[in-house]
């Protein structure tokens, strides 16, 4: 680890070991931490990934899965909450320094000032692809009425801010899927208390109503074909949150291992008996295999290779590699602490029971195993998994 990505740990650590303390509080009355975002406000890691020259800490993707790995640690549900605000920020910084407009510009120093709490809603019952949309855009003057409904609003309670995307069938072009960024309060939209979950029930990801709200021109922010593997949200959103999900998803289980140590092997006196210290070595292999996979990856997308080297679909499969891997690490890491725990983790008043709980969200979130495999086996044959859209061609040497 650079010392660099060190002081964006030491950060994460002290944060997440307040956190530690109340995750299990907020997992049981299915509450939203809120008091812990008002603690990353004032500790600044809501401004993590903001450029330096706009008031933030600069942090990058590298940086970002090292801090969400230690951050998950203590409440995970506030770790994959706020991933969904520093990922995205982390995704617009590279496109301002790539392409500084002035508009993207004021949006991240807001973000470094602590105006902005971002939120992505784009998940749909059966479209988690981001290939098409269930959300209906009808044009109007100066914009469109969006309809729909989102699933799996991570974000939503803390949000000021959200981007989202719906389906417009263009009468010249055929159907688009437009993403574009509004304030939360827009008239139309409403959350529905709908979470009430298995696991990462703190982070309250409930669902959200689209009723006729108006989103302007200038909100729209990217477009392609309905159907498409886009070569933009390789670049933006897939090459970002793959890693970070990942990285989050393995802090997690960490979270367990951590608890697991001192709250059972040390005080029972366990790290003699042969069968721990192989269920231990096992969950050392699982750790370092998804770190090597994630912080490649994540390397592999800062220097640019997965977007300038690799067509898109190679490239996606890639950035999804990490997640996958990672996701199914995760997995398997609690699935070993439980074993060596016994009795003890199986009551829900144990933190290792939520960990347990919360990690099975690994594998659920986009991309989810099946759709990832399908991904994979498609690629390593050389079948195409969708059309592609192409990064533009202005856009591809550049790695930001």
């Amino acid at each position: 680890m650079t010392t660099r990505e060190q002081r964006f740990v030491h950060l994460a650590a002290e944060l997440a070991d307040d956190f530690a303390e109340r995750a299990d509080e907020h997992d049981r009355d299915n509450t939203f931490p809120f008091e812990n975002f008002e603690r990353m406000r004032e500790a600044g890691y809501l401004r993590l990934t903001v450029p330096e020259e706009l008031g933030g800490l600069g942090a990058d993707l590298n940086d970002l899965v090292a801090a969400q790995e230690r951050l998950a640690m203590g409440c995970p549900a506030t770790a994959l909450v706020v991933n969904m605000h520093v990922s995205p920020i982390g995704q617009l910084a590279s496109m301002w320094r790539s392409d500084p407009q002035p508009r993207l510009e004021q949006w991240l120093r807001d973000c470094a000032e602590g105006k902005v709490i971002n939120a992505v809603l784009s998940a749909e019952p059966g479209a988690p692809l981001l290939r098409d949309s269930r959300c209906t855009a009808v044009r109007v003057d100066g914009g469109y009425r969006v309809t729909g409904k989102k699933i799996f609003g991570t974000g939503s309670s803390v949000m000021t801010h959200f981007s989202s995307m719906a389906r417009f069938d263009d009468p010249e072009t055929g159907p688009q899927i437009i993403f574009y960024r509004l304030p939360a309060e827009s008239p139309g939209m409403e959350v529905l208390r709908t979470w009430d979950t298995l696991g990462m029930r703190a982070t309250q990801s409930n669902d959200v109503l689209f009723d006729d709200v108006f989103v302007p021109d200038e909100a729209v922010f990217h477009r392609y074909p309905v159907g498409t593997l886009d070569g933009t949200l390789l670049k933006t959103v897939w090459g970002w949150a793959q890693p970070t999900f990942a990285a989050t998803y393995l802090g997690t289980a960490l979270g367990g291992v951590q608890r697991l140590r001192r709250q059972i092997i040390e005080p029972r006196g366990l790290a003699d008996q042969p069968q721990v210290q192989a269920l231990m070595a096992e969950i050392t292999v699982l750790t370092e295999t998804a770190r090597a996979t994630i912080r490649d990856v994540a390397q592999e997308m800062a220097r640019g290779r997965l977007f300038t080297e690799l067509d898109v679909q190679s490239g996606m499969s890639r950035a999804v590699m990490a997640k996958y891997v990672g996701a199914n690490n995760a997995v398997a890491i609690m699935e070993k602490v439980m074993t060596i725990a016994g009795g003890a983790a199986f009551y829900n008043r144990s933190s290792l029971a939520r960990i347990y709980r919360d990690v099975r969200a690994a594998t659920i979130q986009p991309y989810n195993n099946l759709d990832a495999l399908d991904l994979f086996g498609k690629t390593s044959l050389g079948l195409p998994v969708a059309p592609v859209n192409p990064l533009p061609a202005e856009t591809v040497g550049s790695r930001s």
